[in-house]
C-alpha cells in the first residue's frame, strides 16, 4: 500500500487542532520550521518514521491512527475521512458521490 502524504498530513493537523497547538508550537518541539510543518500537514513533503513517531508522542495519537486511519486496525483505513467529506456535501452532491461509489463496487 503506498503512503498517501496528504492524508496523513491531515490527520496530523487534526491531532494538533485537537491538542489546541499553533503549528509554531509544534514545529518550535520538534525544531523544525513552521515551513516544514505546513508542508508536511499539506501532504507536500514525506515524513520519515522518526520524525512521524516524534510528532506522534507530542500530540498524543499512535503512528497506526496517523497511517491508516484507526489504532487498531487498517479495516476502518478513510471512514471518518469519507464521512466528514460525505456530511458536508449537498443533498444532490451526496446523492452523486453514492450513484458512483455503488458504481465502482458493482464493478
Amino acid at each position: 500500500m503506498a503512503l498517501d502524504f496528504a492524508i496523513i498530513g491531515q490527520r496530523l493537523k487534526k491531532a494538533r487542532l485537537a491538542k489546541k497547538m499553533t503549528q509554531e508550537d509544534l514545529a518550535e518541539k520538534l525544531d523544525v520550521s513552521v515551513a516544514f510543518l505546513s508542508r508536511i500537514e499539506r501532504g507536500l513533503s514525506q515524513i520519515n518514521l522518526k520524525r512521524l513517531s516524534q510528532i506522534c508522542g507530542i500530540l498524543g495519537v499512535t503512528e497506526g491512527y496517523i497511517l491508516n486511519g484507526t489504532a487498531s486496525t487498517s479495516d476502518q483505513y478513510l471512514v471518518s475521512e469519507f464521512n466528514e467529506i460525505f456530511s458536508n456535501c449537498s443533498a444532490n452532491k451526496q446523492k452523486l458521490i453514492y450513484k458512483i461509489a455503488k458504481t465502482i463496487i458493482e464493478d
